[in-house]
């Protein structure tokens, strides 16, 4: 059985449910991806698993432990979650904010201890933040940041990382680089990762397996071959696309091309202000 999993999990927002009689195993030493449509349930079952929100019903256990039931400081011991666009104190530098990473192994209000620092250096290494060591956040640029965050999540020495959409808001080169982090982490480091993911090709391409959530319920789950298919996507998406293998690494790719239930291109009314300029008239007449 996986060290993380959940049993009959509903999950709501005072009486309104987001999630329904959940039950998912997370593959340990492996990425697993969370997707699906705006408003699904991902982040809120991001967050339950990571013990951030109480379910209404059901467990999240952890190593055969109901989550719930154990203490803060001993489940951040064992697992790390960034939430999305996290913020930093003005001025803060990268290696304060990678400090905070250390506090659930501290006693008291005592100060950081020479494995403390060491772990501090090692996590700010990892990252590529070397040379931003005394940089303050908030001087950096978006991936950058999110590397800083990173880098304090992984200074809390936990096997499993839970990451809500780390590259929201980052351009493409910005997304790679995050994504590449996170494959090497898996890779070198075997750090569970768990991640709520937007991009469909980027949980094929670094997800080893993917969880499709529709409406708070498992729609499908299984490897990126298994999950990504034209019925899922027409299912949890609403969309019409082509799945064809990446000519680099095979795993499969999205290609959308219409919503479900649309036959062709919905084209500008004749009556309105925009059809009636004469170039838009050209437009439709040369499209015709």
């Amino acid at each position: 059985m996986e060290r993380l999993y959940t049993e009959r999990l509903d999950i709501a927002y005072g009486e309104r449910s987001i999630v329904q009689n959940l039950n998912i195993s997370i593959p340990s030493g492996k990425i697993t991806a969370l997707v699906g449509a705006n408003g699904s349930g991902k982040s809120t079952i991001l967050k339950a698993m990571a013990r951030m929100m109480k379910p209404k019903q059901g467990s999240v256990f952890l190593d055969g432990k109901s989550i719930h039931q154990q203490s803060t400081k001993d489940v951040a011991k064992q697992l790390a979650i960034l939430p999305q666009n996290p913020t930093a104190p003005d001025g803060l530098t990268v290696s304060e904010l990678v400090t905070y990473g250390r506090f659930p192994h501290q006693k008291g209000f005592g100060s950081l201890t020479k494995e403390d620092r060491e772990i501090v250096r090692w996590s700010i290494a990892m990252t590529g933040m070397e040379e931003f060591y005394d940089r303050p956040v908030d001087q950096l640029s978006g991936g950058q940041r999110q590397r800083a965050w990173i880098a304090m999540a992984l200074a809390q020495g936990t096997d499993i990382l839970f990451l809500d959409e780390p590259t929201t808001f980052l351009d493409m080169a910005h997304q790679l680089e995050v994504l590449k982090l996170l494959e090497k982490l898996n890779l070198e480091e075997r750090r569970t990762i768990v991640m709520v993911v937007h991009d469909l090709n980027h949980a094929t391409r670094y997800a080893h397996h993917m969880v499709a959530i529709k409406r708070g319920t498992v729609a499908a789950v299984g490897s990126p071959a298994e999950v990504m298919t034209p019925e899922m996507l027409q299912n949890v998406f609403g969309i019409e696309a082509d799945i064809v293998p990446d000519p680099r690494t095979g795993v499969p790719l999205c290609i959308p091309y219409e919503l479900a239930g649309h036959s062709r291109p919905v084209q500008v009314a004749a009556a309105s202000p925009v059809a009636r300029r004469p170039e838009a008239r050209e437009l439709v007449a040369a499209a015709k």
